[in-house]
């Protein structure tokens, strides 16, 4: 589904949602109660702002008795087969960010990697998928980073473990490559690149971790592992990983020596490429 179609979509369920409720008797603040959110939140999915959870969708329905209407439009519009279902909201909502905090413990961050580099991962994970599947998955990894070309594009801060930067992923020259490309980014001012070094000992957080900001929404944590991920919106859940990411960026090398550092293992990497 095109994005204009997608956000159609939205807007329609939304639009469908208010008037279900109201049809019902019910304001937002009864119902983001009854459902667990804040009556704003009600409304920012009413108004296509943001977008609810598959369990939010399916409580909405209990309360207003809409025989699984709006589970059936939620799982519709989430349903992305170039995205794992856990991740397909969380891509929602990177395009709505005004910030992205992010720590990456063993590969470049998703924004920030090269069409060779998300092939060579995909094909990591995927050995015996189809070429169809692979580059289904490189264009969907390419669209979602041109956020980072947007004149109203996110401030995006990324901390990345020294991990990140010694191991090869799809060879020497494709690591290399990556790695050019996020010193880039960093030096055309898209990011603000950190790594945390071996010498700092053990992470405040084990896993990939990223803490997203809105304008008229709060904010929200997603954490995740090799097979599943976690968006969180629990206050104090979210307070607890922005206290964990401040303590990563707190032991983190400082901008400057973190991109001497991303540089410096490109060229080893290039190094050992092989010469043609």
């Amino acid at each position: 589904m095109a994005n204009g179609s997608r956000q159609a979509a939205w807007e329609f369920f939304g639009a469908e949602l208010k008037r279900r409720r109201e049809d019902a008797g019910i304001t937002q603040v009864e119902l983001g109660s009854r459902v667990f959110v804040s009556g704003g939140y009600i409304g920012q999915f009413e108004q296509a702002i943001r977008k609810p959870q598959l369990d939010v969708a399916q409580r909405i329905d209990g309360v207003l008795q809409t025989d699984g209407i709006f589970e059936r439009l939620c799982r519709k519009l989430i349903d992305d087969r170039r995205y794992a279902d856990y991740f397909a909201g969380v891509v929602e909502l990177e395009g709505l960010a005004t910030q992205i905090c992010e720590f990456e413990p063993t590969v470049v961050p998703g924004l920030l990697q090269t069409p060779a580099y998300v092939r060579a991962l995909t094909l990591a994970t995927h050995p015996f998928a189809a070429d169809e599947f692979i580059e289904d998955r490189v264009a969907a990894r390419v669209e979602r980073a041109h956020i980072l070309d947007d004149a109203t594009r996110p401030v995006y801060w990324v901390v990345v473990h020294e991990t990140v930067l010694r191991v090869p992923v799809g060879g020497p020259d494709v690591t290399a490559r990556a790695l050019d490309h996020m010193a880039d980014l960093v030096g055309a001012r898209k990011v603000v690149l950190q790594v945390f070094p071996f010498s700092a000992g053990a992470p405040a957080n084990n896993g990939s971790l990223r803490l997203m900001e809105f304008d008229e929404a709060p904010p929200v944590a997603y954490t995740e592992t090799s097979y599943s991920g976690t968006l969180v919106d629990d206050p104090a859940m979210v307070k607890r990983a922005q206290r964990a990411y401040d303590l990563l960026r707190g032991a983190a090398l400082s901008p400057e020596a973190s991109l001497a550092l991303v540089r410096s293992a490109a060229e080893v990497f290039r190094r050992c490429a092989p010469t043609t």
